[in-house]
């Protein structure tokens, strides 16, 4: 099954794919951030494939020069019986994803999740606003040059 995603992607989606790995049966795929809406599309729509539900949106920051940032997509499709994880690669120098709300609604508060806790934007989304820490909190707490101990005078904290 794993090759039939592949090949469906590099056929309706040619140049999309930057990287593809298999593991333990369970397949992960690169995609160009420019793309992603329109793979996301295939991998919804296509009556072979049918990945019809996302389960997870999350960022994760690896601390290096160059795409420090990804954004993680765990989807799986309930008639095949597959998991899929997708990822994007994001530079510091331009924190903006494509929304993917309007394949998946259910992509909408995992997306503003993944923006409160890493400042990545989605461009498109219907209401990106934070949904932890308060909208005047300047910090993205799951960043690795964030402080363990938090920043102290940060936050105000409610009087005793």
């Amino acid at each position: 099954m794993n090759a039939h995603i592949l090949e469906k992607l590099n056929e309706q989606c040619p140049g999309a794919v930057e990287l593809a790995n298999e593991y333990r049966g369970e397949l992960t795929v690169v995609v160009k951030k420019s793309e992603l809406v329109a793979v996301c599309r295939v991998l919804r729509t296509d009556p072979a494939l049918q990945f019809d539900s996302i389960r997870d949106i999350c960022g994760a920051d690896y601390y290096r020069p160059d795409d420090r940032f990804e954004v993680v997509y765990n989807l799986y499709s309930i008639p095949q019986k597959v998991r899929l994880r997708l990822k994007v690669r994001v530079d510091e120098s331009d924190l903006h994803v494509p929304t993917i709300t309007g394949v998946w609604t259910g992509a909408n508060w995992m997306e503003r999740e993944t923006y409160d806790m890493y400042g990545i934007l989605f461009d498109g989304h219907p209401d990106l606003r934070r949904i932890y820490m308060p909208e005047e909190f300047e910090h993205f707490p799951l960043r690795k040059d964030f402080p363990l101990m938090g920043i102290p005078g940060s936050l105000p904290l409610p009087r005793k």
